[in-house]
């Protein structure tokens, strides 16, 4: 998570003078079978909310990221991605269950680096990557839904950083700088990067993908959150319509 948010945020600063990057894909030919329940497996969103000081630290609330957590998951229940029949929320894993559960956020962690880094932000793109989008967990991941069900697994994530009012404070003096002299750095108050992607639990294989190292919404209140999710499923697969 750290290091998909420190990657988003380089993307942003990267990508702030640039013009405008393609943030989301979709496996060339995939469709949600028709006539078919939907069944997607969420797992516990990767959430982190906290304040960013003057001096450009964050220091983690844990109120914050409580709300927001509760927040996001009520928020995707509502948005029903792809017209899901049904919604269901990993429950908490012990022993085996656990590591498997953690290995796999952890491989798809590594995963979504890669989409990020080579596919969907240009500048970075491996020659093989340049077109397509087939990536995958491999077939095992379809322990995860053991006792639970579901055709798809949903992983979502986001980091949010609010600017205190003496970072604010800066950014402003910052502008002002630059105004005058033509000269300075810019300095940002906040950040808020999320992304999310879709797997096929049969498979393994990575459906669709989301990322956008400049996320709007304020997710410690439940319309904030709602926007959140909104731009995270953005472009998300609907039934019948092939991917790209």
């Amino acid at each position: 998570m750290a290091r998909l948010r420190l990657m988003l945020a380089g993307l942003a600063l990267a990508s702030s003078a640039a013009p405008a990057q393609e943030k989301a894909a979709t496996r060339p030919g995939f469709v949600f079978p028709a006539g078919h329940p939907i069944r997607i497996l969420v797992l516990r969103p990767e959430v982190r909310a906290g304040a960013q000081s003057a001096g450009g630290t964050v220091s983690p609330n844990a109120d914050w990221t409580r709300a927001a957590r509760r927040n996001i998951a009520e928020a995707l229940v509502a948005a029903r991605p792809g017209g899901a029949a049904d919604m269901v929320f990993m429950p908490d894993a012990e022993g085996e269950a656990a590591t498997v559960l953690a290995d796999y956020r952890a491989l798809f962690g590594a995963v979504a680096d890669t989409v990020l880094q080579h596919r969907l932000f240009k500048g970075d793109r491996l020659p093989t990557k340049k077109t397509g989008f087939e990536y995958s967990l491999g077939p095992g991941v379809a322990r995860l839904a053991a006792g639970v069900g579901g055709n798809y697994a949903l992983f979502v994530a986001t980091n949010d950083a609010y600017g205190s009012t003496g970072r604010k404070l800066l950014q402003a003096a910052a502008l002002l700088a630059v105004a005058a002299s033509g000269i300075g750095a810019s300095v940002t108050a906040g950040e808020h990067t999320g992304y999310a992607g879709l797997i096929d639990l049969k498979t393994g294989d990575l459906l669709w993908m989301n990322a956008d190292a400049r996320m709007g919404g304020d997710v410690r209140d439940a319309q904030g959150a709602a926007k959140r999710v909104a731009q995270l499923l953005e472009d998300f697969p609907a039934p019948g319509r092939s991917g790209r």
